[in-house]
């Protein structure tokens, strides 16, 4: 998310100002980032937990100094998510959680965040078709998101997303797949603004395997040689030898979806103290293992 694959959200060619309210992030996303210490972004629907409890949350990811919060406005029965992320939409939206409500959110907490930016991903059938392309990019820049992710994204829309994310200011994240042809890794590398999200398989997120070194070393190393942008990798990717691993092949970052959404889960059903178990699984993800040096090859 972090993990949604079929993500066709592109980014513009030149670097837009910083969104209104943003804190820092003329600096971009995951700066000084790279393989001795590579950025982490971690995502979660908005609404699991309650937004008072995700803004208490959003505000310790920030004094953990995580990098990026994908952070979706929940929609239902997504085709790419596992039933971890599809179960955590749906308590979101049990809590009346919309569009309207995600912006507030973000137009609350932006302004008080110093280290983490906001990615906001939307689904285009579920938020963004119905209140129209531009109102929500012009939405999203006011309230303060630094990048855009567009879930569902029919191809034919694509050219005027681009068009009017430029036009209006809003960076927003490219995507391709790990075994995408050449000529769409170049692509999302031209466009790339905000940062380019190498999935790392294909399939249903929670789902995959942990990623295979062997076959993203090239892609990475590729993706690199293509775009000054940084490259962050994610789907398969659960814990810090996982996170370390990523920042050897060259990544600037590792993206962590549904392990942190299955933490949330179970720390909700198990009533404990969510906060103090988040710090911890996230504090987790920041520090290397002591073997970093003998990674196996998935």
């Amino acid at each position: 998310m972090a993990e949604h694959p079929d993500r066709t959200g592109t980014a513009v060619r030149t670097g837009p100002a910083a969104p209104a309210g943003s804190a820092g992030s003329a600096a971009g996303f995951f700066p000084g980032r790279g393989p001795a210490d590579p950025g982490l972004a971690l995502f979660l629907n908005a609404g699991d937990p309650g937004l008072d409890r995700l803004d208490e949350l959003v505000r310790l990811l920030d004094a953990e100094r995580v990098d990026c919060l994908e952070l979706a406005v929940p929609f239902p029965d997504s085709v790419t998510d596992g039933p971890v992320i599809r179960r955590s939409a749906r308590r979101a939206l049990d809590r009346g959680v919309d569009l309207e409500a995600v912006l507030g959110f973000v137009e609350r907490v932006r302004p008080d965040l110093r280290h983490t930016r906001i990615a906001l991903l939307a689904d285009w059938g579920h938020s963004v078709k119905p209140v129209g392309l531009e109102e929500f990019l012009r939405r999203a820049r006011g309230a303060g998101a630094d990048a855009t992710l567009l879930h569902g994204l029919p191809p034919l829309a694509r050219r005027r997303y681009l068009e009017a994310a430029e036009r209006i200011g809003q960076p927003v994240v490219t995507t391709c797949y790990s075994n995408s042809p050449r000529e769409v890794l170049a692509e999302s590398a031209e466009f790339a603004s905000a940062y380019l999200y190498l999935v790392a398989h294909f399939g249903r997120s929670g789902t995959v395997p942990a990623p295979d070194r062997a076959a993203l070393a090239p892609v990475v190393t590729t993706l690199k040689g293509l775009t000054t942008a940084p490259v962050a990798v994610g789907f398969g990717v659960r814990t810090a030898r996982d996170v370390a691993a990523m920042g050897e092949l060259g990544a600037d970052a590792a993206i962590v979806g549904s392990a942190l959404v299955a933490e949330i889960e179970r720390v909700q059903e198990s009533g404990g103290d969510l906060l103090a178990e988040l710090s911890g699984f996230v504090r987790g993800l920041l520090h290397r293992p002591a073997q970093q040096e003998q990674l196996p090859n998935h």
